[in-house]
């Protein structure tokens, strides 16, 4: 039998190396990533007078980008490094210590902007589908979910050659990391999203050139959805 090991999960199992975005020792090896800074037009715009729910915070780069426009973050990542560290970068931001299966913050409730880069991918296919569920609840009608997603030609970061645990879903050194193409994609948002924007990208954020899937969503106005 497959054995699954989500490193980094347990609190009390000592230095907690993982978050859902990257190892603590990468982190110091990144690149600069302003992959937000053509959303934020869309973001001030959605948000309005309501918190950015950022889910997978990391060590703060997207939270640093949001607060530097004026936006108010509350935000939470696995990691208590990532946690500590963002506490420190953005004072500003409301930062905690959760697993993204947990229920959501309190106070995340009818938020005009959620944001999840790179952090949806490490779980099951129905895990991702309660996930989204749960993050299109805590997002008011015409509010937006910005996401990215590990793309299927991910081939520096796992997308080749680790065993399959299921369809697009590998353990890669230990960690399940999941994998999608455009048609996974497009399913897992398909039912009570509008979808703004969906665009292979690559990002060098962490040194080598890394695949991904950028998408803008939208929770439609209608009362039917």
């Amino acid at each position: 039998m497959l054995e699954i090991r989500f490193t980094g999960f347990d609190a009390t199992s000592g230095p907690q190396p993982k978050s859902f975005k990257q190892p603590t020792p990468e982190y110091v090896r990144m690149f600069p990533d302003p992959w937000l800074d053509r959303w934020l037009p869309l973001i001030n715009a959605r948000a309005a007078d309501r918190p950015v729910l950022e889910i997978g915070c990391g060590y703060g780069d997207d939270t640093a980008t949001l607060a530097s426009a004026g936006l108010h973050v509350i935000g939470f990542d696995l990691s208590l490094a990532a946690v500590a560290a963002t506490k420190i970068r953005v004072p500003s931001a409301k930062i905690a210590r959760r697993d993204i299966r947990d229920p959501l913050p309190d106070d995340a409730t009818d938020v005009g902007v959620a944001l999840a880069s790179l952090s949806l991918h490490y779980f099951s296919w129905d895990e991702t589908v309660s996930i989204v569920d749960r993050v299109r609840s805590a997002i008011r009608p015409g509010g937006v979910l910005l996401c990215r997603l590990n793309s299927t030609l991910d081939s520096n970061f796992g997308a080749e050659g680790h065993e399959e645990i299921e369809p697009g879903y590998f353990l890669v050194d230990g960690q399940p990391k999941r994998f999608f193409d455009e048609n996974a994609v497009r399913r897992l948002f398909a039912d009570g999203w509008n979808t703004l924007a969906l665009e292979h990208v690559m990002t060098d954020k962490y040194r080598q050139p890394k695949a991904a899937w950028e998408i803008v969503l939208e929770r439609p106005s209608s009362t039917n959805q």
